[in-house]
Formats: C-alpha cells, sequence, structure tokens
C-alpha cells in the first residue's frame, strides 16, 4: 500500500492519534535485545501477510461489487477505531513519549513482548466480530489462523456476535468504515511482526 494512500486515509478520518505514524514509520534503536519468543515469530509474520492482503482484497471486491449499496470509499464513511477502548496493537507495542512531529518508538527498555502479541491478539479478535456480516471467508480464516498462531493454547474462539447489521444502511457505512481501519491496521500488524521477527533473529 503506498505512503500516499495511507497517508489520505488517516488524514481524512479519525483512526487515532498512532496509527499513521504506525503505519509509515517505526523507529527502532540500533541495539535491542528480546527475549526469544515462546511461539514462531516467522509464523506469525507469514499469516500477517495473508491478513493484510486478505483485507485489501476484501475491500476491492466490496467496492467493485457495490455489494454495501455504495462505492465505500473513505469519502463517504467515518472511519473510528474500533478497538480504542481495549488493550491494542498501537498502545501495547509503541510508545506514545516520542514529541511533537516524531515518528512513534520501539523502546528495548519499555517494550512488552507478551503485551504487544496480545494486543495484536485483542485486535484480531475484535476485527472479527465486528466484520463478521461481511462473509467474507478468506479474512475470517486469515484472522482465525492468525489467532491461532498468536495464542496456539487457547480454544477455539466462538462465532462472534456481528457488531454491525446490514440491514440498515447506517449499519453498512458502519462496516465499510471498519473495513478501511481493519487494511490500516492490518498494516500495522505486519509490519510490528517483521521488526520483531527480525530483532529475535538477530539476538
Amino acid at each position: 500500500m503506498a505512503e500516499h494512500s495511507i497517508r489520505s486515509r488517516a488524514a481524512q478520518l479519525g483512526v487515532g492519534r498512532w496509527v499513521l505514524p504506525a503505519v509509515l514509520c517505526l523507529l527502532l534503536p540500533s541495539t535491542w535485545a528480546l527475549p526469544a519468543p515462546a511461539h514462531s515469530l516467522a509464523k506469525g509474520l507469514n499469516c500477517s501477510r495473508s491478513l493484510l492482503a486478505a483485507a485489501n482484497e476484501a475491500l476491492l471486491q466490496v467496492q467493485k461489487q457495490g455489494v454495501l449499496g455504495f462505492e465505500c470509499t473513505l469519502e463517504e464513511v467515518d472511519l473510528e477505531d474500533v478497538t480504542n477502548s481495549q488493550i491494542n496493537t498501537i498502545k501495547s507495542c509503541i510508545s506514545e513519549d516520542t514529541g511533537a512531529g516524531k515518528c512513534p518508538v520501539l523502546e528495548s527498555s519499555t517494550l512488552d513482548m507478551s503485551k504487544c502479541l496480545q494486543g495484536i491478539y485483542e485486535d484480531l479478535k475484535t476485527y472479527k466480530a465486528e466484520l463478521w456480516n461481511l462473509k467474507d471467508l478468506r479474512v475470517l480464516t486469515s484472522i482465525d489462523d492468525m489467532m491461532q498462531v498468536l495464542q496456539p493454547r487457547s480454544p477455539a474462539t466462538p462465532q462472534p456476535s456481528p457488531s454491525t447489521i446490514l440491514g440498515s444502511f447506517q449499519g453498512r457505512m458502519r462496516l465499510c468504515g471498519v473495513l478501511h481501519a481493519f487494511c490500516l491496521r492490518a498494516v500495522t500488524i505486519s509490519r510490528m511482526l517483521s521488526y520483531l521477527s527480525a530483532l529475535t533473529a538477530e539476538t
């Protein structure tokens, strides 16, 4: 996804204070020793790439097919961070104490890898419920696969109660906005796991 496209998405819509910086620039200290994770970050990275591809393809299909009754562009909807009230990727993995105009930083002294991965897991669980009515099997399967990698011993998550009712126009508008937000968060998750995988491999 091009930087200009990401920037225009987030600039128009309220996706949270740290979403755009998290997507566009994650700064890492040159020396960062991380403990070995309990599960394979490499596998998680592969799953995150599949997740990102599925999210982008789902949005493209919704736009092409007009299944929501409108084009589902950012000019038509308001984007909200449906994970803002809970532990999530942005809050758990990235330091917000960066100063005005600076990129968020992954701090070696404060990063809790377990908490970071838990934040990603909670994001996926929330978006699974939000996107259930979209009935996109590729998206739902990619979310399930990644959740299983992050918490392999966790029981399978039950079928969620959809948060968005497609019978109303307002519900379809909300689903469009959630899908756009999910695409942005999938970028952040993929980049986060890419960094963690690379840095862990160096230790």
